[in-house]
C-alpha cells in the first residue's frame, strides 16, 4: 500500500475511535455534561489534535452519519427513474433493517437515536446535515429551482419515515410489528411522490 493509502487509512481510523470514544462518553454522561477536553483525554489525543479533527463538538456525533450525507444523491446517479431507484433503496434498507430507515431496534442503534434527535444542539446540526444532503441530490437531478424543490421533497419523506419507525420503536414495538406498516408507508409515500414528480418516477 501506498504511503498516502496508509495516512488516509490511519486518519479515517483516528477519526473512528475518537468519535466511538466521544459517542460512549455522551451516552453515559449526556452531550452537555461532557466536555470536548474529556473526550480528548479518553482517547488519549491533545484537545488540539482532537479540533484538528472535528472543528465542533457535535461534529463528534455527526461524524457516525456523515456517510449517508450524499447518500440520496449516488442512489440516484445514472438512474433513469430516480424516484424508482430511491424507493427501491428504502425499501431494501427496511428489509435490511437499516438504522437510517429508523426500522432497527438495536439498543446501540435506539440510544444513539435518542442522543441525536434528544439533545437540542445535536438535532439542530443534523437539520445542516439534511440541508446538504438535499443539495447534493438537486445537483444530482441536475440542478436549478425544479431539482431544489424536488431534492426538499425528497429529503423531507425518507427523514418522516423514519422517524415515524423509530419513534414506534423507541415506544417499545418491535420490528416485526413495525416492518409491515414501514414498507405500506414508504410505498404511499413514494407514489405520492411519484404523481407530484411525474418527471422523476
Amino acid at each position: 500500500m501506498s504511503e498516502t493509502g496508509l495516512r488516509e487509512r490511519k486518519k479515517r481510523r483516528m477519526y473512528e475511535v475518537v468519535s466511538e470514544v466521544a459517542v460512549g462518553l455522551f451516552l453515559e454522561k449526556g452531550f452537555d455534561a461532557v466536555s470536548v477536553a474529556e473526550v480528548a483525554a479518553a482517547a488519549e489525543i491533545s484537545k488540539p489534535t482532537l479540533f484538528r479533527y472535528f472543528p465542533a463538538k457535535e461534529d463528534l456525533v455527526l461524524y457516525r452519519i456523515a456517510d449517508h450525507e450524499e447518500e440520496a444523491a449516488r442512489v440516484v446517479a445514472g438512474d433513469a427513474s430516480p424516484l424508482g431507484a430511491l424507493r427501491r433503496h428504502f425499501l431494501d434498507g427496511l428489509e435490511r433493517c437499516d438504522p437510517v430507515t429508523g426500522l432497527n431496534d438495536d439498543p446501540r442503534v435506539l440510544a444513539f437515536h435518542t442522543l441525536l434527535y434528544g439533545t437540542p444542539a445535536l438535532a439542530a446540526r443534523v437539520y445542516a446535515y439534511q440541508e446538504r444532503s438535499e443539495a447534493a441530490l438537486a445537483e444530482a437531478l441536475g440542478g436549478g429551482l425544479e431539482a431544489r424543490l424536488a431534492a426538499g421533497q425528497i429529503i423531507a419523506v425518507r427523514r418522516i419515515l423514519a422517524l415515524d419507525n423509530w419513534r414506534r420503536i423507541a415506544e417499545g414495538e418491535r420490528v416485526a410489528d413495525v416492518r409491515a406498516d414501514a414498507v405500506a408507508a414508504a410505498e404511499r409515500a413514494f407514489g405520492q411522490l411519484a404523481v407530484g414528480l411525474p418527471h422523476l418516477a
